[in-house]
C-alpha cells in the first residue's frame, strides 16, 4: 500500500496544463490524467494531451467525450463563429470563452477523483485569463473547492478535496520558464485555437500569448507556426 498521493490532473494538451501536471508529478503525486473531447475546433490538442500524459507517466489517461458543440456559444465549439485574429478587447470576455467550461471539467475531474480515492485535482488556469475568462479567477477555484466539500460523499464524511492551480499568478513567460526548469518539452504541447493542418496558425490570441511568453522568457520557441506571431503588445 503506497502513501504517495493520487491526483486527477486536467490535461488539455496546452502548455499550461502540461506544466501544471508536471508540477503535480514534481510534488510526488501519482497522476490520473483527464482530457475532454468536447468537439473543440482545435481537437488536435488531444493528440498533444496523449503525448503529455505518456511523457509524465500518468497511471491512466482518460479522454472523455462530451460534445459541447451541442450547446455552442463559443468560437471553439461553433464553426459559424470566427476565432479572433486581430486581438481581443480588454475587459471584454472573448468569443473563445466556452460557457462554464472549467466548471464542467472540474466537476468531471471531481467525480473521477472521488471514485478513485484521490483528493487532489490540478488545473492549469493562470493570471493571463483573469480579465477574459471568469472561470480562471482565484475566486472561482476557491468556490469550487468549497463546492467539492458540499457535493460529495467524501466531503460530507470529512475528506477535503484540494484544487491546485499552481500557475494562477504566473505569466506566460513564467510558465515557459517552468517548463524549461522541469525539463519537459514545450514542443509537445498545443495552444492554437484555429490550427492550419498540423501547424499553429500564429494569428489567434492563444498563439500570440504563447509566442510572447517564450520571447519574454528568453527561451527558444519550439512551436511550428503557419505564420510567425506578432509578439508586440
Amino acid at each position: 500500500m503506497t502513501n504517495t498521493p493520487l491526483s486527477v490532473v486536467l490535461v488539455s494538451g496546452g502548455l499550461d496544463s502540461m506544466v501544471s501536471a508536471a508540477l503535480a508529478r514534481e510534488a510526488g503525486h501519482r497522476l490520473l490524467a483527464l482530457s475532454i473531447d468536447y468537439n473543440q475546433r482545435h481537437v488536435v490538442e488531444l493528440a498533444a494531451a496523449r503525448r503529455i500524459a505518456q511523457a509524465l507517466g500518468a497511471e491512466r489517461h482518460v479522454v472523455l467525450p462530451l460534445d459541447l458543440s451541442a450547446f455552442g456559444g463559443s468560437a471553439l465549439t461553433d464553426a459559424s463563429i470566427a476565432v479572433p485574429k486581430d486581438g481581443v478587447e480588454e475587459d471584454v470576455i472573448p468569443v473563445t470563452y466556452v460557457p462554464a467550461r472549467n466548471t464542467i471539467f472540474l466537476s468531471l475531474a471531481l467525480g473521477w477523483a472521488e471514485a478513485a480515492g484521490a483528493r487532489d485535482l490540478w488545473i492549469g488556469v493562470n493570471a493571463l485569463d483573469y480579465s477574459g475568462y471568469p472561470d480562471c479567477r482565484p475566486e472561482f477555484i476557491a468556490g469550487f473547492e468549497g463546492l467539492a466539500e458540499l457535493a460529495t460523499r467524501a466531503g460530507v464524511e470529512g475528506s477535503r478535496f484540494r484544487i491546485h492551480a499552481p500557475l494562477q499568478h504566473m505569466t506566460k513567460a513564467d510558465i515557459a520558464r517552468e517548463a524549461h526548469r522541469l525539463g519537459i518539452d514545450a514542443g509537445m504541447s498545443w495552444s492554437c485555437y484555429d490550427p492550419v493542418g498540423e501547424l499553429h496558425c500564429g494569428k489567434c490570441d492563444s498563439c500570440r500569448l504563447r509566442a510572447r511568453g517564450f520571447v519574454e522568457a528568453g527561451l527558444p520557441d519550439p512551436t511550428r507556426y503557419a505564420e510567425q506571431p506578432d509578439t508586440g503588445r
